[in-house]
């Protein structure tokens, strides 16, 4: 049987040597493929998708079938957990995700209950399914939302490019800010717990909107709840391997290391060579073409792809990936000629 533990990715996770960079994107399965867009009418809406184990599945798998990817991520929603919580989430045509009860005063808050583990299990018996169907010789990453971005969701109701209500809840109600991210925080763990337990190989926190934080307030209302989050996997699983990615979060690289994580993913705006430099060998780095380039030529796509293997420079501790998920718009022959890209440059700087 194959040993997962060679595989590419999980061995650059962990800085072991690697005979080339390992590839996989953010949001790999998704609406810039026709098979996804297919499976997703077949299920009626987004959400009916992700509950739906056996169309999640489907859809975990279509990018593997048309790419070399080095891993599978779980299709599923990071506003799983609030849903759970009976905020009535749904999604509205051209706004994004919007909750029919949002958390908008400090009695909610309170009263809010973490999920029992029942109402997720749609999401375990899509990772026990995926696991069951995808090749064995590559591992599925499990993840989650991290609570800082679960609450300005849930504070807000929707999307929101100003994010007023949260951000006076954290100046003015600190207290009950603390409260719902402990919540959150306690959720998000046992529920990356139980999808470890269903079977993914690593664990990824999304942590979208750490990046409009104060420094003060990063560390305060975002960071810290992350590193009980890891710290409690890794008491659990110190063999599985967690990635943290805070969104426009590349100055605080230094303290991310401090939680325990063993990988850093940063978005397109650091340069992958100074975060190398700024972290040593602590954590392995996961990123970060700008996902615009996929929307040039073939060209320029090896090109920008040569750019970044060039910044991280020689030796392991690096998973390809982009600065944030693949946008719906690219055409996926630019998909392959990313990864073909990274194949065929990448074995240059991995040389013994």
């Amino acid at each position: 049987m194959y040993d997962l533990g060679q595989s590419l990715f999980l061995r650059a996770l962990r800085r072991q040597p690697v005979e080339r960079t390992p590839v996989w994107m953010m949001r790999q399965a998704g609406r810039y493929l026709p098979e996804y867009r297919k499976t997703r009418e077949q299920a009626g809406d987004f959400l009916s998708l992700c509950k739906n184990p056996e169309l999640a599945c489907e859809v975990t798998l279509q990018p593997l079938r048309r790419y070399a990817l080095d891993a599978a991520i779980l299709f599923s929603d990071i506003l799983t957990i609030p849903d759970a919580m009976g905020l009535g989430l749904y999604f509205a045509e051209g706004e994004g995700p919007c909750f029919l009860h949002p958390v908008q005063n400090v009695d909610a808050i309170i009263n809010l209950q973490v999920p029992e583990p029942d109402s997720l299990a749609y999401v375990m018996n899509a990772v026990r399914l995926i696991r069951q169907e995808m090749p064995k010789e590559l591992p599925l990453i499990g993840f989650a939302g991290s609570p800082w971005t679960l609450a300005c969701y849930m504070v807000e109701g929707k999307s929101t490019r100003e994010f007023k209500r949260i951000l006076h809840l954290i100046y003015t109600e600190s207290e009950a800010a603390h409260i719902l991210l402990s919540k959150l925080a306690e959720s998000v763990a046992d529920y990356l717990l139980e999808q470890i337990k269903a079977g993914v190989n690593s664990v990824m926190l999304f942590d979208t909107w750490g990046g409009i934080l104060t420094p003060e307030n990063y560390q305060n209302f975002s960071l810290q709840y992350m590193q009980k989050i890891v710290r409690q996997i890794k008491a659990n699983h110190p063999e599985i391997p967690v990635i943290l990615f805070t969104k426009g979060g590349g100055q605080w690289l230094e303290k991310m290391v401090l939680t325990g994580c063993d990988a850093l993913g940063i978005d397109w705006t650091c340069d992958i060579g100074e975060a190398r430099r700024r972290v040593g060998d602590k954590v392995a780095l996961q990123g970060n073409l700008d996902p615009a380039v996929l929307l040039t030529s073939k060209k320029c796509i090896r090109d920008q792809v040569n750019k970044v293997l060039t910044s991280y420079g020689a030796g392991s501790g690096h998973v390809f990936n982009l600065g944030h998920g693949i946008t719906p718009d690219v055409p996926p022959e630019h998909v392959a000629a990313m990864i073909e890209a990274v194949q065929e440059f990448s074995p240059f700087y991995h040389q013994q």
